[in-house]
C-alpha cells in the first residue's frame, strides 16, 4: 500500500518504521526541518512502566492542585477558552479515576512497546543513551499510602516492583543526598530510560536509507477523504494515498475536525533542563522520580536531565521562572554536585498533546482509510513502538499482539 504519515515525532517515525517493515511505500510529512523537533525533543526520557512516569495518567498517585506554589497544573499566558473546557473535562476524569481496565491496557501496551523498542535497538545496533532501573522517591508515609491502588494494578500486570526503605534506595542510587528526608521508595529494576530524540533520529536515518520518504519543511494544510490523501500548504491538488496515519500531536485535532471526528486535546506544556555531568558519583545511575513534585532526574550518557512542570498556555509563552527554579532545587535536593549548572545548559519547554483521560487514541478514525496514533501526552516515548506496531497490524488487517481496548476515538 501507499501510505502517508503526518508527523515525524517519535510516534510518527516509529509508525513509519513498522509500516516500511511490512513492505508498504511510506511518505512522512513533517512541518519542521528534522525529526523529533517538538514534543519528542527533550522530554523526560522515561520508558515503561508508563503509569509511574510524571503525568503518565493525570491525578494518579498525586493529589490535584490548581492553585498555589505546588499547583499540579498552572495556567500560563495565552491560555484559551478551549483550554478551560479541556481543564474541566480533565478534572472530571481525574476525580472519576481511570478504570482498572484502561490502566491495565496502558501498562500492558507500555511493556509491549518497551520490548519492541529493545528488539529494534538490538537488531539495528542503535545506541540511544539508555539506562535501566528507576526509583520513585517517596518523601512521606502519606505518599506511600496514595500509591497503593496503582501498585496493585502494576503487580497484577506482572511488573517487577519492590517497596524499599531509604537505606535500600541509597544503595541503589548512591548519589542520593543523605540529608534530604526520604520515607522510602519504589524500585523498578526493569524500568528503562533513554534519549528519545536520539532514538527517533537514528530510526529516521535507517528508515530513510531503507526507502521511506521524509518530506521535511512540509505542512499538511488539510486531510481529504475523497480521494483519501493530504493537501500540502501552497499546493492546489491532493496527494492521494491508500491510507493516512495521523501522528501530528497538537495538529491532529485541527486536521481531523473538518472530517467530523473531534479530539478534545490540549497542549500541556512541560519543562526540562539538560546539564553536563559534573561528578558521576553524585549523579543518578539511571533515573529517579520525585513523587511529590512529579519531577524526574535521569542520566542520559554524559548529561543529567531534570523534567517536570505542567501548564496550559500559548506555545510561545515565556518560560515560567519558578517552575525552572523548582527543577534546580529538586536536583540539588537529591543529587547536589552531580551536574554542571554554570554552563552548557539546555532549557526546553515543550507540549504534551494530552486528552482528558490521559490515554492516546490509537486505531481507526471512523473515516475510511484514515488511522489515528496521537494524543499520547507524557507517554509518547513510552508507548510509541507498541502503538506503531499495533497500527501497522490493523492497517494490514491483522489482529495486534496487544489489546487497544479503551483507546479508540469512540470514547469521546
Amino acid at each position: 500500500m501507499k501510505i502517508a504519515i503526518v508527523g515525524a515525532g517519535i510516534v510518527g517515525v516509529s509508525t513509519a518504521y513498522e509500516l516500511a517493515h511490512d513492505g508498504h511505500e511510506v511518505t512522512v510529512f513533517e512541518q519542521r526541518n528534522a525529526a523529533a523537533e517538538e514534543a519528542s525533543f527533550a522530554n523526560a526520557g522515561l520508558l515503561a512502566p508508563h503509569l509511574l512516569t510524571p503525568w503518565g495518567t493525570p491525578g494518579l498517585g498525586t493529589p490535584l492542585k490548581l492553585l498555589g506554589r505546588r499547583a499540579t497544573l498552572r495556567l500560563a499566558e495565552g491560555f484559551k477558552g478551549t483550554d478551560l473546557a479541556w481543564l474541566w473535562r480533565w478534572r472530571r476524569a481525574a476525580r472519576r479515576g481511570a478504570s482498572a481496565a484502561q490502566l491495565s491496557t496502558l501498562e500492558s501496551l507500555a511493556r509491549y512497546s518497551q520490548r519492541r523498542l529493545q528488539h529494534i535497538a538490538v537488531q539495528h545496533e542503535l545506541d540511544f543513551e539508555s539506562s535501566q532501573g528507576r526509583l520513585i522517591l517517596l518523601r512521606t508515609a502519606q505518599e506511600q499510602a496514595r500509591w497503593q491502588p496503582t501498585l496493585q494494578v502494576l503487580r497484577d500486570a506482572g511488573i517487577a516492583l519492590r517497596e524499599i526503605d531509604a537505606d535500600a534506595a541509597r544503595q541503589i542510587e548512591p548519589g542520593l543526598c543523605p540529608e534530604t528526608p526520604l520515607a522510602g521508595a519504589l524500585h523498578l529494576p526493569d524500568a528503562k530510560a533513554g534519549n528519545c530524540r536520539l532514538f527517533a533520529q537514528l530510526l529516521r536515518q535507517g528508515t530513510q536509507a531503507g526507502g521511506v520518504h521524509f518530506a521535511f519543511g512540509t505542512r499538511v494544510a488539510r486531510l481529504t477523504s475523497q480521494p483519501l490523501g493530504v493537501q500540502v500548504q501552497g499546493e492546489s491538488g491532493t496527494r492521494s494515498f491508500d491510507a493516512v496515519v495521523l501522528c501530528a500531536g497538537m495538529a491532529s485535532a485541527a486536521l481531523l475536525r473538518p472530517l467530523g471526528p473531534r479530539l478534545p486535546m490540549a497542549a500541556v506544556h512541560g519543562y526540562s533542563v539538560s546539564a553536563p555531568l559534573r561528578e558521576a558519583l553524585h549523579a543518578p545511575v539511571a533515573s529517579v522520580v520525585d513523587s511529590q513534585l512529579q519531577i524526574s532526574i535521569t542520566r542520559l550518557g554524559q548529561r543529567v536531565r531534570i523534567a517536570g512542570g505542567a501548564e496550559l498556555g500559548a506555545p510561545d509563552a515565556a518560560h515560567h521562572a519558578p517552575t525552572l527554579q523548582q527543577l534546580y532545587r529538586t536536583l540539588n535536593d537529591w543529587f547536589p554536585g552531580g551536574a554542571l549548572l554554570s554552563s552548557g545548559l539546555q532549557t526546553w519547554r515543550g507540549a504534551r498533546p494530552t486528552l482528558p483521560d490521559g490515554a492516546p487514541v490509537v486505531g481507526a478514525s471512523g473515516v475510511p482509510g484514515l488511522w489515528l496514533n496521537t494524543g499520547h501526552g507524557a507517554g509518547g516515548w513510552a508507548l510509541a513502538s507498541g502503538c506503531a506496531r499495533a497500527v501497522a497490524d490493523l492497517i494490514g488487517q491483522r489482529s495486534p499482539d496487544i489489546s487497544l481496548e479503551g483507546l479508540g476515538i469512540q470514547r469521546f
